[in-house]
């Protein structure tokens, strides 16, 4: 079935139903106050093809080639030579009706066909109608465009954004795993006894990583048990050189959250911590209510640069900005020995 030649015979078909339509009015507009059918209906077949040529000329070539796009000079200028020619026409069809069918008597002329005035209301009435028409046509294919576009451009920020989120996730497992895989190996050549515990705890964290991390959100309890996991095996590595304060008050275990949002946090804390007075002190406060997570974390520090060291708290304030656009507050901070990282998003 040839689709394309069926829908241009539908138009051909509208389109004749149209014209046909509009030959209906002509008769009853001109056929008012005269009882001679074939005077008006010679008439309004005249009229006809003027009708159609400055309709079709209006919507064909005067609306989508100067008007919509913004060649006014141009659309007035041919506007002007299309009302100029068909002003003629016009002309010509009353002289027809005075000439040819009334044998130049004017009292034997259809009233309305008299008046030059109402010949050409009647048709310009068409014309302007049926523009109308294909302007709102023309102006609503148009939203839809805009409507089609402005969807793909939102689909591809979505992707690169996805895209970006996924990137930063890779940049943050390695840079944990090296660190946690760096320790295991340590204990491994020591023969020590915590090794077995230490890689069910590892592979606790793998199962998070590989298989959770993907997901858009993750229940708040499976990131904390995670920071648990991980804190557990970093007391394992420090033995009495550590000193953890890990408090947490969640209102709504229900509560969902991207995964590794937090985690890599405690990680920093680990990683760029200092050792003083033989103690790496470290305090991490997490608390869920009216709808806001606070999230707090101090340790120790010597490095006056901890807050610029590595890509993980860049890679954090970025996946943040991707996740809660203008809907969290990030404080970092470096003072008296103490650094302190304390984030708060609303609006959960």
């Amino acid at each position: 079935m040839n689709f394309p030649l069926l829908k241009l015979l539908g138009r051909f078909f509208i389109h004749g139903i149209f014209w046909c339509g509009v030959l209906l009015f002509y008769t009853y507009f001109f056929g008012v106050g005269t009882d001679d059918f074939t005077y008006v209906l010679s008439f309004s077949l005249f009229l006809m093809p003027i009708t159609i040529a400055a309709t079709y000329v209006s919507i064909y070539k005067l609306i989508p080639d100067f008007l919509i796009t913004k060649k006014y000079g141009l659309f007035a200028l041919y506007s002007i030579y299309t009302l100029i020619i068909s002003g003629y026409l016009i002309v010509l069809s009353v002289m027809f009706g005075l000439t040819y069918l009334s044998n130049f008597n004017y009292e034997n002329m259809a009233p309305i066909s008299k008046s030059l005035l109402f010949v050409m209301v009647a048709v310009y009435l068409v014309v302007v109608v049926v523009s109308a028409f294909k302007l709102l046509k023309l102006n609503f294919k148009q939203v839809q465009l805009n409507s089609n576009l402005q969807q793909k451009i939102l689909e591809t920020q979505l992707q690169i954004k996805e895209q970006e989120l996924h990137y930063l996730k890779m940049q943050i497992h390695p840079h944990f795993l090296f660190n946690t895989l760096n320790t295991i190996y340590g204990f491994a050549l020591k023969q020590s006894d915590a090794t077995p515990e230490m890689i069910i705890k590892l592979s606790n964290i793998l199962d998070y990583i590989l298989y959770q991390v993907q997901k858009p959100s993750v229940p708040i309890n499976e990131e904390l048990l995670h920071i648990q996991d991980y804190i557990d095996l970093e007391k394992i590595r420090f033995h009495d050189s550590l000193s953890v304060s890990f408090e947490k008050q969640i209102q709504n275990e229900h509560l969902n959250i991207p995964p590794m949002l937090l985690l890599p946090f405690v990680e920093n804390s680990f990683k760029h911590g200092s050792i003083i007075n033989g103690i790496l002190r470290i305090k991490i406060d997490i608390t869920f209510q009216d709808k806001s997570l606070k999230f707090y974390i101090e340790n120790s520090s010597l490095n006056n640069n901890q807050s610029k060291s590595g890509i993980g708290l860049e890679n954090i304030k970025k996946r943040l900005n991707l996740l809660y656009p203008n809907q969290f507050d990030l404080n970092i901070k470096n003072e008296n020995n103490i650094f302190t990282v304390h984030l708060e998003i609303h609006n959960l």
